[in-house]
């Protein structure tokens, strides 16, 4: 095998290209402010990106120098999940409240294998619990929910909502708020946080 397919098949599954640029990115630099930075011509780091060409360790050393991070960052084979699949018998079942009765919801998450979430996904069971021992709690960000099956008591501040199956709703989840299920149907939904 020649020597650059050995090289190749050695360093393809660190991805250093897609680690440059996700560097660069996340601090919304251009390629000619990068190249400013490490004394690199653009070309040169755009190639570098796309995996058309394998940085020699002097010059990953400038790219890392840039972004505060050291040469290991780029030989770590763990990298971000693009795709993450939840199996249904992966999931893990967790109450709201650990070591208490007053459970208003049990949930599983949908999406812990990813890394770098932008959002986290759950899906809910709600418990038909009295409205004084339901849980009122606050967070940053954003909610949305999505009612698959039941009816579900929502309170947020001082309002109160129902939803039905089919229902949805988003809101400002810094307020608080605090959800049980009504009726004797089970309550699922699915439930989006973010921020």
């Amino acid at each position: 095998m020649p020597v650059s397919e050995v090289i190749s098949s050695g360093l393809t599954p660190y991805h250093i290209g897609e680690k440059i640029r996700a560097l660069r990115l996340r601090k919304k630099m251009g390629l000619v402010e990068l190249g400013n930075h490490t004394g690199l011509s653009a070309a040169l780091l755009s190639k570098l990106e796309r995996g058309k060409l394998y940085p020699t360790l002097p010059t990953l050393l400038r790219v890392a120098m840039v972004f505060s991070v050291g040469l290991e960052f780029f030989f770590r084979e763990e990298r971000k999940n693009l795709v993450a699949i939840v199996r249904k018998s992966e999931r893990q079942r967790f109450p709201d409240r650990p070591a208490t009765k007053d459970v208003s919801y049990y949930f599983e998450s949908l999406d812990f294998p990813a890394n770098e979430r932008k959002m986290s996904a759950y899906y809910a069971e709600f418990e038909p619990i009295e409205p004084e021992r339901a849980r009122i709690h606050q967070h940053a960000g954003i909610e949305f929910i999505y009612v698959i099956t039941g009816e579900l008591l929502l309170r947020i501040g001082s309002e109160e909502h129902t939803l039905e199956t089919g229902d949805s709703i988003y809101f400002d989840s810094g307020v608080q708020h605090s959800y049980r299920r009504s009726g004797k149907k089970p309550c699922l939904a699915v439930v989006v946080t973010a921020g």
